[in-house]
Formats: C-alpha cells, sequence, structure tokens
C-alpha cells in the first residue's frame, strides 16, 4: 500500500468529518421560524413584555396547505429571518391541547391553516385564510410587523 492510499482508519476519519460539516435536519430546523413553546397566553404575555406583536398559525395536522406553510414558507430564510426578529410566533393544533378551546374563542379561525396576527396588547389585527408563497407571506407579514 503507497502512502497516497487511504486506510481505513482514514477512511472513516474522512467520514466523520465530511458527516460533520454536511447540513443536518438538525441545522435546517433551526433555520425556520423559531415557534414559541408554550401556550398562546404565554406568548401574548412574552409579546406583551417585548413589544411585539404575536404571528398564531392554527392549523390541523391533517390539513396539506398547513404542510405546504411548514415545508415551503416558515423554513424559507427570508420569512424566518423576519419574523424571528420581529414576532413571537405560535403554532397551534387547533384539534389537540388547547387549540378546541382556543378555536371556541377565535372566530376568525374558519378554516386551515388560519394565520393571525395580533398586536402586542393582544387585540387580532389581521386574519390570513389559506396558505401563500414565502413571497405572499412576507409582503402580508410586514404589513402588521412595522
Amino acid at each position: 500500500m503507497n502512502a497516497s492510499t487511504p486506510t481505513p482508519l482514514r477512511r472513516f476519519a474522512l467520514f466523520v468529518l465530511f458527516a460533520a460539516l454536511a447540513p443536518s435536519a438538525t441545522f435546517a430546523a433551526e433555520t425556520g421560524i423559531q415557534f414559541f413553546d408554550g401556550t398562546f397566553k404565554e406568548a401574548l404575555a412574552k409579546a406583551k413584555a417585548e413589544k411585539k406583536p404575536v404571528f398564531f398559525d392554527a392549523y390541523a395536522s391533517w390539513c396539506g396547505p398547513c404542510q405546504a406553510m411548514d415545508r415551503d414558507v416558515y423554513t424559507d430564510p427570508k420569512v424566518a429571518a423576519y419574523l424571528n426578529e420581529k414576532f413571537i410566533s405560535i403554532k397551534v393544533d387547533m384539534e389537540k391541547g388547547e387549540g378546541p378551546e382556543l378555536a371556541k374563542k377565535l372566530p376568525s379561525i374558519d378554516g386551515y391553516p388560519s394565520l393571525l396576527f395580533f398586536g402586542p396588547d393582544g387585540f387580532l389585527t389581521k386574519t390570513i385564510l389559506g396558505s401563500r408563497s414565502a413571497e405572499d407571506f412576507l409582503a402580508e407579514a410586514r404589513l402588521v410587523g412595522k
């Protein structure tokens, strides 16, 4: 074996190096919108304290357009950067946990996805029904996040 032929140990080391440098699913998820992990009431309190509006994604797990928003819009770098800076964002499955109770209190949820924007004071300022392209969604969010 000559010096230029990689040994099994060198091949393994190269594999580990390239695996470490390759983008992972975890990294990709971290580059999307960072959704608040708590209740809607807690998200509103955080928004009030930080003087930020709230983006509320009312979704259902079986909803195809909701899944498209997750896959194509919320992972878009421009959308994520803007919403992570300007908003407290929260996703709520309207069929689980606090979702059914919130659906009764928020009559503007009229299908899925319902994309609601609240001011830092907790008042509803805008509702969008249905999915949007990343570009269109970002334009709508910018109207609220000024």
